[in-house]
């Protein structure tokens, strides 16, 4: 299995069937950079993270990983290159154990290797090892559907909201792993959340969309210092 080392968005328009949803976005995440994408509801994150991995319809533009299209791409060969997601709404089996969600998602390499990367990261979820996914809270949930993406040994990981009706001591252990993952693992991370001091700590750049289009690409310290009007009323998300 390839690392990607990059994605990069180039003019890129999404959506679904005759509706366009994000038209012109453009950035590039390195691996091992953190990148946040904020937004109202109805912004397009969503849309743009899903046509990353073929979920969404890549309308205009190219998405590039390590250089090359993703289009026509089938979303398991952008997996094997590489690139890691963790959809809204935890995407797990409820009707596997921690460990075997874990296991369904490697595809060769050892299962011991695996398993230690998930405990390693998350080790309550080796104390619920033997519990089925119905059997665990929503942040267990959330963790073992992140786990589940990391131990693909993805390049570069793309998550969707991963705090999403999480009580807020349960949402800072989830990021406290996030962001050990990210630093241990060398994983380049693209954030979409609404809590915006979450996405402003976390990440080092940002991209800001507004109906679609980006009003703001680059540094978030510069996004904090400069465009402090365009946090307070373009953006108008949730604190944690």
């Amino acid at each position: 299995m390839n690392v990607a080392r990059s994605i990069e968005y180039r003019q890129v328009s999404a959506g679904y069937g005759q509706t366009r949803a994000v038209s012109g976005v453009s950035f590039t995440v390195q691996r091992g950079e953190r990148w946040g994408v904020l937004g109202r509801n109805g912004a397009g994150k969503t849309t743009t993270l899903a046509a990353a991995v073929g979920l969404s319809e890549l309308q205009g533009g190219d998405i590039l990983l390590d250089g090359v299209s993703v289009r026509g791409m089938p979303s398991y060969q952008r997996a094997r290159a590489g690139l890691g997601y963790v959809p809204q709404g935890r995407d797990i089996f409820a009707s596997l154990t921690v460990e075997e969600n874990i296991l369904s998602a490697i595809r060769g390499g050892k299962s011991s290797d695996a398993l230690e990367v998930a405990y390693t990261l998350f080790p309550r979820l080796k104390e619920r090892r033997r519990n089925g996914g119905t059997q665990l809270s929503g942040g267990e949930q959330q963790m073992l559907s992140i786990a589940r993406a990391v131990v693909t040994r993805p390049g570069i990981l793309l998550l969707d909201e991963p705090l999403e009706g999480l009580a807020p001591k349960v949402r800072q252990e989830v990021m406290e792993s996030i962001t050990r993952m990210a630093s241990e693992l060398g994983v380049g991370c693209v954030l979409v959340e609404q809590y915006v001091d979450v996405v402003l700590s976390f990440c080092e750049h940002v991209v800001v969309l507004e109906s679609g289009q980006v009003v703001y690409a680059g540094r978030t310290d510069t996004l904090r210092q400069e465009h402090a009007q365009l946090l307070e009323n373009a953006i108008g998300l949730r604190k944690i």
